[in-house]
């Protein structure tokens, strides 16, 4: 017969790895965090994992590089094309001014065109924070309607045939019409002022303060 303590110890197994598995998990997203360290966007933890849970590739995580930050390189698209074209996987982030916080992701890459329209049904954009805060992140994959990206050095960032969300030639201003091309949530619907003004509060009057593009 086991003594009573070697019982309790083996009662508490289960605890013991559950502990150790979430320990295990939290140092991977330390390790993951320190790859956001110079981010001004990026830093809130819970946001590290929400972006690893989406993208899903450990690869990208480990590998992948802070390209472009408007407030360092310019408020240029050619200048933001110049870092990230035809680099392949490609995370865009957008803060505005009125505290919203937006992207999108990206498997195939921005290249230099004159606005070429970009296929990859593993795209998806994606909402962090909206300006009172009280709104849960969420992924919105592509619905195959028209392109995923659209690339053209007269423009920043595309996402959606729309467009989902973009920004002119000087990163300034945006534009959003959310739900063209990547499914809105349940109860909203495209061309709408709600649709319009999930991902950064309005159709067109939201002013970016900072835009980081990261890959590999």
């Amino acid at each position: 017969m086991k003594p009573v303590f070697g019982d309790e110890i083996e009662d508490m197994k289960p605890i013991f790895d559950k502990y150790r598995d979430q320990y295990q998990k939290d140092l991977e997203y330390e390790k993951k965090m320190k790859a956001f360290s110079d981010s001004e966007i990026v830093k809130d933890i819970e946001y590290v994992k929400k972006l690893q849970e989406w993208i899903n590739d450990n690869d990208f995580f480990s590998k992948m590089k802070k390209g472009f930050s408007a407030k360092r390189d310019g408020f240029n698209s050619q200048n933001w094309h110049k870092a990230v074209d035809g680099k392949g996987k490609t995370l865009v982030i957008i803060k505005t001014k009125q505290n919203f916080i937006f992207g999108g992701f990206t498997q195939v890459g921005f290249k230099h065109s004159s606005g070429e329209n970009i296929n990859d049904s593993s795209a998806f954009i994606f909402s962090l924070r909206n300006d009172k805060g009280d709104r849960i992140p969420a992924k919105f994959t592509h619905n195959g309607n028209g392109r995923a990206i659209c690339s053209g050095l007269s423009y920043g960032p595309v996402f959606g045939d729309g467009d989902d969300f973009s920004l002119s030639s000087n990163l300034q201003p945006g534009y959003s019409s959310f739900g063209r091309s990547y499914n809105l949530p349940n109860g909203i619907n495209w061309n709408t002022n709600e649709a319009n003004s999930y991902l950064a509060g309005s159709y067109n009057s939201w002013v970016v303060d900072e835009l980081e593009t990261y890959f590999i």
